[in-house]
């Protein structure tokens, strides 16, 4: 059996955490979003019910964003 110890280097650790915290929260913002939500929920159906609804997968985030990116 083999035992591994890691500490971080002093001085980096509450500067770590911090950016950790601020990375942590804009992930959260990020998930919470509905866009994102929809996008994955697009994106976990298959070619054929993607077709069924007029979409292609390459187009899923051009539909999802569309009332924001104009295109």
């Amino acid at each position: 059996m083999a035992n591994v110890t890691y500490s971080e280097p002093r001085g980096r650790s509450f500067f770590g955490a911090v950016l950790q915290g601020i990375g942590d929260f804009f992930v959260a913002i990020t998930e919470s979003n509905w866009r994102v939500r929809e996008a994955e929920r697009l994106q976990a159906m298959s070619d054929q019910e993607l077709a069924q609804r007029g979409l292609r997968r390459e187009d899923i985030a051009r539909h999802v964003f569309r009332d924001m990116l104009h295109i």
